[in-house]
């Protein structure tokens, strides 16, 4: 079943999950274990966690893993990656599962590697693809960042299928966010319009944890350990000095995931202010007042914000980055400047101490579990190409690995649902249930 429908009270939400083939799959696969019939599904159950966009509903969803027939001759086939945006830890593990899935599993003769992103395809920035083997990726998982290097910005779609079509390219594996998603999209677009054979898959990557129906990306968990590590210094700090404040800015530019999921793991934090949450700055009920009566207290106090949070109280801005995200009002410094501003009238004796650690979670080697977790991606994504799947991705949903379309993970980007248990979970942990605007009925 590749379009499900589901009731919910008067309304009805129908989703097509149908994954799109190169063609009949005819050759046999060599590999030794167990594979999937072509129609293998899982059914999984996804609310407002999974998508801000959708009711409540069961779909129907094409399981991930290797085939009994294959699209590709995997002895003839050439593959090429490319990662885009921002860093995030895991993406060297990443192009290492694919690189050593390919040649070991298939045997396939070429995987290339495109460095700095799209822009890599574009000969007028002259950039030298890189040919990925065994031997060049062995040792890649230990290092952050990423081995290709990465870019943003747009591409015209047409100019990196005709590269695509120089190169002999059969399979073109994307790793990148919502922006990168989109843009691969537009890439499956072309190649589909010009009647190609060339596998487009994607595998998310976003340090946010927003990218649609995809519950949480490679990395993140990563990227919560490190974030608490700041947290700790903040409050180790705030405690030094008399009514000391410990402010730490967290990645986060629509959701608030990663300052969510850092503040539930140290209890230390007393605030937490995320882009979802439109809180209240002055006035009874505001954050200010909260802080003040706080310090009052205990002495002491750590705030985390989401780059994202309290836009709705900085100026409008109107400008965007090269990946074309609106540019964001340093919320930050806005809250050090009226909490300052604030405690100062009151002859407030206070200090500040504010770290911003974004650059040193994004760029450390990945953790662990999230190792583990890229190489499945890695894996999937192989098995995917090779059975002639295209413009979709690999995901972990509820624990299954699934095929995704690109359509459903670009349609929105996942937020924090403030209805949430999470969400409850971090008013809870915090104490700041009482600030006017935590709450959806506020």
């Amino acid at each position: 079943m590749s379009v499900c429908a589901f009731f919910f009270g008067n309304f009805m939400s129908e989703i097509d999950t149908q994954i799109k083939t190169l063609g009949q799959c005819k050759i046999d696969s060599q590999l030794p274990y167990r594979a999937l019939d072509d129609l293998e599904q899982v059914q999984v159950f996804v609310d407002k966690d999974c998508s801000s966009d959708i009711e409540p509903q069961i779909l129907s969803l094409e399981a991930a893993g290797p085939r009994k027939k294959l699209y590709f001759n995997p002895t003839q086939a050439k593959c090429a990656i490319v990662t885009c945006g921002g860093l995030c830890p895991g993406i060297n593990d990443v192009i290492r599962a694919i690189v050593m899935e390919a040649y070991h599993a298939y045997h396939v003769p070429s995987v290339i590697g495109i460095p700095y992103g799209l822009e890599g395809f574009i000969h007028t920035f002259s950039h030298k693809f890189v040919e990925l083997t065994p031997e060049t990726v062995s040792d890649i998982h230990l290092f952050g960042g990423t081995i290709l290097g990465s870019s943003r910005g747009p591409q015209d779609s047409e100019d990196i299928v005709d590269t695509l079509e120089r190169c002999n390219v059969n399979v073109l594996f994307v790793i990148g966010g919502d922006g990168t998603m989109k843009a691969a999209q537009k890439i499956n677009k072309s190649v589909l319009e010009r009647g190609r054979k060339i596998a487009v898959i994607g595998i998310p990557k976003t340090i946010d944890n927003d990218i649609n129906f995809i519950p949480q990306s490679f990395g993140f968990e990563t990227a919560v350990f490190k974030a608490t590590e700041a947290i700790e210094c903040a409050h180790t700090e705030a405690c030094g000095v008399p009514n000391g404040i410990g402010l730490v800015k967290l990645m986060g530019r629509e959701s608030g995931f990663i300052a969510a999921q850092a503040t539930l793991a140290m209890k230390e934090v007393n605030f937490v202010l995320v882009p979802e949450a439109h809180f209240v700055m002055e006035g009874p009920g505001g954050f200010l007042e909260a802080l003040e009566s706080r310090l009052r207290h205990r002495g002491h106090a750590v705030v985390v914000t989401a780059e994202g949070a309290g836009q709705h109280l900085l100026e409008q801005n109107s400008k965007t980055d090269a990946s074309g995200n609106v540019v964001l009002g340093d919320i930050a410094q806005y809250l050090r400047q009226q909490i300052s501003i604030y405690l100062k009238e009151r002859n407030f004796r206070h200090t500040i101490k504010y770290i911003d650690p974004s650059y040193i979670i994004r760029s450390v080697p990945a953790n662990s579990s999230d190792k583990v977790y890229c190489g499945f991606l890695g894996q999937y994504a192989v098995h995917a190409a090779m059975a002639g799947r295209t413009g979709m991705v690999v995901a972990k949903v509820q624990g299954q690995y699934v095929h995704l379309p690109f359509e459903l993970v670009t349609r929105s980007r996942r937020k924090l649902n403030i209805n949430s248990d999470l969400w409850r979970a971090v008013l809870e942990s915090t104490g700041q249930g009482n600030i006017k605007g935590m709450l959806p009925e506020d």
